[in-house]
């Protein structure tokens, strides 16, 4: 390194600071911020009509284990009211006729399922028993109690008291819990990666056409380069995330009650991850960095080799289909806590921040991600100055140091010649 040349680290910086402002106060990362924000209030109203079509198709359901007598009273009477009160009372279902004197124990059918069976009512119409969740109970007690008055005979100011008998979430429902979760946050992980890391091919092919890169390749080392081109972008791109978080966040405020919105971007729809939402989101943010600087340096290697923009996609489209695999493959290998899947995914570079935010989800030990983290990093630094040797070869190509080679040769040829003439002479 020439004795004016900045060290690496501040050269890198001094690129990274002027990559990105010049990509942050440009008209066109405006126009990158609006796009998707179409996209994803057109998902957020279609995943409302989605909900609320899988809500009628898949309706929450009452069984009812009682005498055989007792069933048929009960759904009788529940067919009666629904004619006058229709969709306001639960739908029913026989789960079990039971003989005089058969135990039943609800809470543990309960547990086993189906998936759309979420209350049982057992004892008699003059006596019913609730099992349910605490929430379901509440909401419940009070429609049970009609039907049972109706399937008994009594007046309608004389309903029979229903025992309520609460349940908590089974450790099965829990994992499948969580496991929504875990696939939630790695789609979104996924999608972010893919979405922004497309930003430094870009930048990489447009100053290579304005022969920029050859400039800044003559006043400072080329890892220093590659290094601050990679941050800055990273830097722009968790810039474009907290436009779009601030944005939905402002939308589920807004429309927070009782409109289309409502359910949708609320993350009381999903189950709370096994470390928590504010590790979990901390953990996403850094999983974020190492997946997309792992894929950023992989990008950023095709832009040395590609001149045109034709070029970039066509080399660039194995390593996206390969990302695509690659997060196929976690999420399978997510459903599979602690299997031989699991742990490779976790070790294979390009798949750790995937697999690892999923057991963020799933599982409350910090201490794996530490290691996770500290692995990721390692394989960045590796992919780093893989891509920034192969990005020096090729830029260099036709930079300063190839001159200076030529001028070189060229001094060696004119002084061959001037021998061959003198020794003629």
């Amino acid at each position: 390194m020439s004795a004016d040349r900045l060290p690496p680290l501040k050269a890198a910086l001094v690129v990274a600071r002027r990559d990105f402002g010049a990509v942050l106060f440009s008209r066109a990362f405006l126009f990158f911020l609006l796009g998707p924000l179409f996209p994803i209030i057109i998902g957020l109203l279609a995943g409302s009509v989605g909900e609320r079509v899988s809500e009628n198709a898949l309706r929450p359901q009452i069984g009812i284990a009682m005498a055989g007598p007792d069933v048929d009273a009960m759904l009788d009477a529940r067919r009666t009211l629904a004619a006058e009160l229709g969709p306001m009372l639960p739908e029913m279902v026989t789960l079990e006729r039971l003989e005089p004197g058969e135990e039943f124990d609800a809470a543990a059918r309960l547990a086993e399922g189906p998936g759309n069976l979420a209350a049982i009512v057992t004892g008699s119409p003059t006596a019913p028993e609730l099992t349910a969740t605490a929430e379901r109970l509440r909401r419940w007690q009070g429609s049970v109690a009609l039907i049972a008055a109706a399937a008994s005979g009594t007046t309608a100011t004389d309903f029979p008291d229903v025992a309520r008998h609460p349940v908590v979430v089974s450790s099965a429902s829990a994992k499948q819990a969580r496991l929504r979760t875990a696939q939630a946050g790695l789609t979104v992980l996924f999608l972010l990666i893919v979405m922004l890391a497309g930003m430094v091919l870009s930048n990489l092919v447009e100053e290579k056409a304005n022969k920029v890169i050859e400039i800044l390749a003559a006043a400072i080392p080329m890892d220093a380069v590659f290094l601050g081109k990679l941050f800055a972008m990273l830097a722009v791109s968790m810039v474009g995330i907290a436009v779009w978080g601030s944005v939905i966040f402002a939308l589920s405020m807004l429309f927070d009650t009782g409109s289309a919105f409502s359910g949708v971007i609320d993350f009381s729809n999903l189950t709370p991850p096994g470390v928590g939402w504010p590790m979990f989101f901390g953990l996403g943010v850094l999983y974020f960095a190492t997946g997309y600087l792992l894929l950023g340096s992989i990008f950023l290697a095709i832009g040395s080799m590609a001149t045109t923009v034709r070029e970039v996609q066509t080399l660039s489209m194995p390593v996206t289909m390969a990302q695509l695999l690659i997060f196929f493959l976690a999420s399978i290998a997510i459903s599979q806590p602690g299997s031989p899947l699991e742990l490779g995914g976790a070790a294979f570079p390009l798949s750790s921040p995937f697999v690892m935010l999923g057991r963020a989800a799933q599982d409350t030990a910090l201490w794996p991600h530490v290691l996770g983290l500290a692995w990721q990093v390692l394989w960045v630094a590796i992919f780093i100055r893989l891509g920034a040797s192969l990005f020096r070869r090729r830029v260099m190509k036709s930079g300063p140091q190839m001159k200076a080679r030529k001028g070189l040769f060229g001094r060696l040829r004119g002084g061959n010649r001037a021998e061959i003439a003198r020794s003629s002479q």
